[in-house]
């Protein structure tokens, strides 16, 4: 099923992110992850590219496999094509198909340390447009609420938005963000560029301060003093702030909910501990959600 026929029938969405064992770990390692994971009924779960080797070799493609075949939930592989061909991308379009899988998170991807990206894509959209001309996948990109973190433009970042949606993108998953008020501040700014896909809300539950940090220094994400208040009073006590940080991630997902979010794609960081402590709790409202808006359908 294609991820915009999934919003077509929900009037919100829990979706997870998983991502691939290093090259040197043995596949196997994320089996039961996913296994647990998959047993909370997620309406989606998206597999990150794994690190090194092309899209075959990062395992994506089989983790995603799993998830659709054997556990019958859709999957969305997450593309990157900064340093790719366009017949290397044919061929993952191609390697999709073949295992039924219909959705895709188009990327740009991280450019090489050496500034060297000798591919055909400089940009998501361009690989948004590439996959629209040469499939009928289900795309799904990125958005920043606090803008990308090479420029922090966010108007320039809904712009872009924008341009990826009249190309082709059925739905955004956006980057992890800690405040609440920077999220709806974005939103704003969605609404006035009349974006009208639905936007997940992309939470991660912080378990360890050096998660944090290394982060922070990826996302760029904004840190409120109430979520600072947290990392230095239980930084020292590792069961304590893992605890304090699913009450965190469960208030931020309560009050985006409130507030109409679309859905919720929680950034599991392949702890399904975590995971179940957090749909446990939001798991009865969605529910509750869902159930109104389809007796209104009726």
């Amino acid at each position: 099923m294609l991820i915009r026929d999934i919003f077509k029938q929900k009037k919100i969405t829990l979706s997870f992110e998983v991502f691939p064992p290093k090259p040197t770990s043995d596949i196997s390692t994320v089996y039961s992850t996913i296994e647990e994971l998959s047993s909370l009924r997620p309406d989606f779960i998206s597999v990150t590219y794994g690190a090194g080797g092309s899209f075959t070799d990062s395992k994506t493609l089989e983790l995603s496999s799993i998830i659709k075949q054997k556990h019958d939930i859709e999957a969305i592989a997450h593309l990157t094509c900064i340093s790719s061909s366009e017949e290397e991308i044919s061929r993952v379009i191609k390697s999709l198909k073949e295992r039924n899988i219909e959705n895709v998170l188009a990327l740009r991807g991280d450019i090489p340390i050496d500034r060297s990206a000798n591919g055909s894509f400089n940009y998501a959209t361009d690989l948004i447009k590439y996959i629209k001309s040469q499939s009928n996948l289900g795309i799904s990109a990125a958005c920043y609420p606090e803008g990308h973190v090479e420029g922090k433009n966010l108007e320039k970042s809904v712009r872009i938005m924008k341009l990826k949606e009249e190309l082709g993108t059925d739905h955004f998953i956006s980057q992890l963000f800690f405040s609440n008020n920077a999220y709806y501040d974005f939103m704003n700014r969605v609404y006035q560029q009349n974006i009208k896909v639905p936007i997940e809300a992309g939470i991660m539950p912080v378990t360890n301060r050096k998660q944090i940090e290394r982060m922070v220094a990826l996302s760029g994400a904004s840190l409120p003093h109430k979520f600072l208040k947290i990392i230095d009073k239980y930084e020292h006590y590792p069961d304590a702030l893992q605890e304090a940080g699913i009450a965190y991630a469960i208030d931020q997902i309560i009050d985006l909910v409130s507030s109409g979010a679309r859905g919720i794609h929680l950034y599991t960081m392949n702890k399904p501990y975590v995971a179940k402590k957090i749909t446990e709790t939001v798991r009865p409202i969605l529910d509750a959600i869902n159930s109104k808006e389809e007796k209104e359908i009726v």
